[in-house]
């Protein structure tokens, strides 16, 4: 097996992931995994042809464990030389959180919707969970601003609270003209930027894990590279013909955390938390055990346009609801491609949404009071 890490450099460019809003005003900070999946297999039908296309999604419905397999995407900081990789909170409380005595930190943990890598990987996987950590929650709760924090705990070192300051959202105001009236249309749309300062040596962007099975085709995994590099000159998300969403792919291999984590053998009664989409077609049946008493999900609705490059045409392509990133389940899964092509475009060909996930082991939660 191999894993690999995927870092998307947008530089100084502006992106647009659109999110459910007022008209084009909303947009998130990062792609989803089924996003992620469509355009990458779409980049990659241009290069290779809509018949090698059809035999990755043939071994995806055929033999899922045998595909390869990508995350959604998070942001990653890099600051003098030094990478943090943040990863989805679980919807569920780490050891040693106090459910007795929790207004204490109630509201500064609920705020922290992403966390660095090697808190996460202490919170989640460890024996001692969130315990060391207690006293400096408190103390940042007690104070009034952020630039009261005490600076000196290692949560705030670590960037645990600096997540929201890797990008800054803005609206972009636009005109529409009619082609025939010349009327005119007057709208904004939202971009998010990734803070990109060389002279302060800071970059931030986004990354995904991928995961590629132990005898993986050889040509295919370079050819899903090749793809990788044409998705990032015509860029991802929307508002692409404005240059938007540009990026720049640079593979590495996994550190030693990385490793710790993907790798975990030590967790008693170990539980699964999602790092991207998650979807089981409901005509088959839940898996045994999914949705127990331990188990803490998500469910977000997942719709939007059709992009083909062979048929031309526009439309709305079904929708279906999927477990989202940070969801807990008791047990390790696996999920299906979704077939989401409406009725009026089978004649053309099919199109899926990717609910094929990677899972991460985890601590069994601590018992609800």
């Amino acid at each position: 097996m191999c894993w690999q890490l995927v870092k998307l450099n947008f530089g100084r460019n502006n992106a647009h992931f659109g999110e459910l809003g007022i008209g084009l005003e909303q947009t998130s900070e990062r792609v989803r995994s089924d996003t992620l999946f469509s355009a990458w297999m779409s980049a990659y039908a241009k290069l290779f042809g809509k018949g090698e296309v059809g035999k990755i999604l043939a071994e995806y419905e055929q033999n899922p464990q045998l595909a390869f397999r990508i995350s959604s995407t998070f942001i990653y900081r890099c600051y003098e030389n030094e990478y943090t990789y943040y990863l989805p909170r679980p919807l569920t409380f780490p050891k040693g959180y106090p459910q007795e005595d929790d207004w204490k930190i109630d509201k500064v943990y609920k705020k922290l919707n992403y966390l660095p890598l090697e808190i996460w990987h202490r919170w989640y996987q460890s024996e001692e969970g969130m315990t060391n950590d207690l006293d400096e929650l408190i103390e940042i709760a007690e104070t009034k601003t952020k630039y009261d924090f005490p600076k000196n705990g290692e949560l705030y070192k670590s960037g645990t609270f600096a997540y929201g300051e890797t990008f800054n959202t803005c609206l972009i105001p636009k005109v529409a003209v009619d082609r025939i009236t010349r009327a005119t249309n007057f709208y904004h749309t939202g971009f998010v930027k990734f803070r990109w300062e060389p002279e302060q040596d800071e970059y931030t962007g986004l990354y995904c894990l991928i995961y590629f099975p132990e005898n993986f085709d050889r040509r295919i995994k370079e050819n899903v590279k090749t793809s990788l590099e044409l998705l990032g000159e015509e860029g991802l998300g929307g508002e692409r013909s404005s240059g938007a969403g540009r990026f720049k792919p640079e593979w590495s291999d996994l550190d030693e955390t990385w490793e710790a984590i993907l790798n975990q053998q030590d967790l008693n009664n170990s539980h699964y938390c999602l790092i991207s989409l998650y979807w089981q077609n409901p005509k088959k049946g839940i898996p045994n055990g999914l949705l127990g008493e331990s188990a803490s999900y998500e469910v977000v609705e997942r719709r939007g346009w059709i992009s083909s490059p062979f048929s031309g045409r526009q439309l709305r392509r079904k929708s279906v609801r999927m477990f989202a990133e940070g969801s807990v389940f008791p047990i390790s899964v696996l999920g299906e491609l979704a077939d989401v092509t409406p009725e009026d475009f089978r004649a053309n060909h099919s199109i899926y949404r990717s609910g094929i996930c990677i899972n991460l082991p985890i601590n069994e939660p601590e018992a609800r009071l």
